[in-house]
């Protein structure tokens, strides 16, 4: 076989593509040829012009060496799309297996809307947007074919209460957040209505004066107050600013979104507060009272508040009078005024003082009836050693005050609650609300001072102690308690004695002990001082046997004071009618 020599397509001479050309003309040919074609960018926005439209497909020039394909279906939102349209695709791919170049405009048109987005952050855009759908906490807009998230803060400068209303309604929003990592946007309607207000808030600040009235919409609304939207400006209307009468909340007389007159009371250009009020517009009550009401007349109203020290009185929304707890009752024992009044109760009362311009009164309950001190059988009724039943009101630490009547309240001194017991605080004795017999022991009428008694009801029992008791007689005592002074010693009869430490000393050595129930001999007796004291000591030495003598009283014989120990005895446990009546008393058989 012969070598085979290079073909020379030069010398070739046929009929066909390149005939006649020289090496120089064909690379000529060729550069022309290139620069008709586009240099394309895989992943990247292009526009394209559409060529031809099949079952299947949408046929794209890009200028790239071939055309390129795009499903029908993603021109849906465009049903009159035609041969000669211009359209923006997304390059997928320059040339896949079947070497076809593949184009996709729905991604291109999401490239194209995250370009647009992110373009609007950075420059500040408006853009208009639909609102799709209602969401959790707020609403979902739909720019350039993405999704956005508009919080319900965000819709506009006052609360929005019902979102349904804004769905399916075009909006015009500002992007405010872009994350590219969840693909998630943020947009804002409020910001462009703050925008708007500020120059209408610059406006209205510039022109507002005090004692200017204007008109606003409650916008919220508090337990101390309201705020008024004035136009884009919000005053606060207190709550004590609203009406001249007493109100505890201000849904009582007004609610949201309602259109109000106010009055501009103060405001603070650099911190924007605006103090508004309601009330000020409309005269104050006190200035249209009837010009016949002074000190002593009878007035009617509605109680509207109860406090420690008294109450007050509402005779017309904005007029009050306070009704101290003193003029509830003509009682000098002061008591809770909700013991008197309750809110909401209408009552009459009587004017005590009054003074319209500084606009104050004050009144009084009791004076509606006559002052029982002054009665006129005030004096028969309780005079001295008279009888009474009372209830206990109040106890203090010098003894209780007893309520005889509406008004008329005396003193139980703590020592003339009883003749035997030493008590130190009259809480052993009685507690308050009990019924306390008394005996009148004191009568003063011009200073209202009542001095009560409940022992003078039974007769002094000392007078017969003194008999039973006398110095030298011996008892059987129980030892109640002891200290460092002596000890306190149970008696008949429910008296109680003392014993000084030294008078305790038994006769071997040891001391009396506390529950023991042994003899003690009389060694003072005080009627007057209720006072008995006694030794132990002196059953066995002889030193201590002779009583003590009376000052003034002449020495007894030595045969007398050793008959009086057997005498007293003898006295003391006799079968005696009145010892025994007595006994009987104090043991409370009767």
């Amino acid at each position: 076989m012969s070598s085979t020599k290079e073909f020379d397509w030069d010398s070739f001479s046929t009929k066909g593509f390149g005939e006649g050309y020289t090496k120089e003309q064909k690379a000529q040919m060729e550069a022309m040829y290139a620069g008709t074609l586009s240099e394309i960018t895989e992943k990247e926005v292009i526009k394209g012009v559409v060529v031809g439209i099949n079952d299947k497909d949408v046929i794209i020039n890009i200028g790239f060496k071939s055309d390129g394909l795009v499903p029908l279906s993603e021109f849906r939102d465009l049903a009159s799309i035609k041969v000669g349209d211009e359209v923006d695709v997304f390059i997928e791919e320059q040339e896949n297996a079947l070497g076809q170049l593949i184009l996709s405009r729905k991604k291109a048109k999401i490239v194209r809307a995250w370009l647009d987005i992110e373009s609007a952050l950075e420059n500040d855009s408006v853009i208009e947007g639909l609102v799709k759908r209602r969401t959790k906490g707020g609403l979902i807009v739909d720019i350039y074919g993405v999704e956005a998230f508009l919080p319900g803060s965000q819709i506009d400068v006052k609360p929005i209460r019902d979102f349904d209303v804004y769905v399916g309604k075009k909006m015009e929003v500002k992007v405010v957040k872009i994350n590219h990592t969840n693909d998630n946007v943020v947009v804002s309607h409020k910001v462009l209505i703050e925008k708007d207000l500020e120059k209408q808030k610059a406006e209205i600040l510039n022109n507002l004066e005090k004692g200017q009235v204007l008109e606003g919409v409650i916008k919220n609304m508090t337990n101390f107050g309201v705020f008024i939207d004035l136009g884009g400006v919000d005053g606060l209307l207190h709550i004590t600013d609203i009406s001249w009468g007493r109100i505890n909340h201000p849904e009582e007389v007004l609610q949201l979104d309602q259109k109000v007159q106010i009055v501009v009371l103060d405001f603070d250009d650099e911190k924007r507060r605006i103090s508004l009020g309601m009330k000020q517009l409309s005269a104050h009550p006190w200035d249209s009272l009837a010009s016949t009401l002074e000190v002593g007349s009878r007035v009617k109203g509605k109680i509207v508040n109860v406090a420690d020290y008294g109450a007050f009185l509402e005779l017309a929304p904005g007029v009050e009078g306070l009704i101290h707890v003193s003029e509830m009752s003509w009682s000098q024992h002061l008591r809770n005024p909700a013991d008197f009044v309750k809110v909401g109760v209408e009552i009459e009362a009587v004017v005590l003082t009054l003074d319209k311009d500084d606009r104050k009164m004050s009144l009084g309950i009791k004076q509606l009836t006559e002052d029982p001190w002054t009665k006129g059988d005030m004096s028969t009724k309780y005079s001295v050693g008279t009888k009474h039943k009372g209830v206990v009101r109040n106890l203090t630490n010098f003894g209780l005050f007893l309520e005889l009547e509406e008004g008329i309240d005396g003193l139980v001194h703590v020592s003339d609650l009883s003749w035997t017991k030493k008590i130190k605080h009259p809480s052993e004795f009685v507690k308050v609300g009990d019924e306390l017999d008394v005996a009148v022991l004191e009568l003063d009428v011009e200073n209202r001072r009542l001095a009560l008694g409940h022992k003078q009801l039974e007769q002094n029992p000392w007078d017969t102690f003194e008999t039973l008791f006398p110095i030298g007689s011996v008892h059987k005592c129980i030892v109640n308690s002891k200290n460092d002074k002596g000890a306190v010693l149970e008696l008949p009869y429910g008296l109680e004695g003392f014993a000084t430490v030294k008078n305790v000393e038994k006769e071997d050595g040891s001391q009396v002990e506390v529950g023991e129930s042994v003899d003690f001999k009389v060694t003072e007796f005080s009627k007057d001082d209720k006072r008995i004291v006694l030794s132990h000591t002196a059953m066995f030495r002889e030193e201590a046997k002779a009583p003590k003598k009376a000052a003034g009283a002449p020495a007894k014989k030595k045969e007398e004071a050793a008959e009086m120990p057997a005498q007293a005895e003898k006295s003391t446990f006799g079968d005696i009618d009145a010892l025994a009546e007595l006994k009987e008393k104090m043991e409370g058989k009767k």
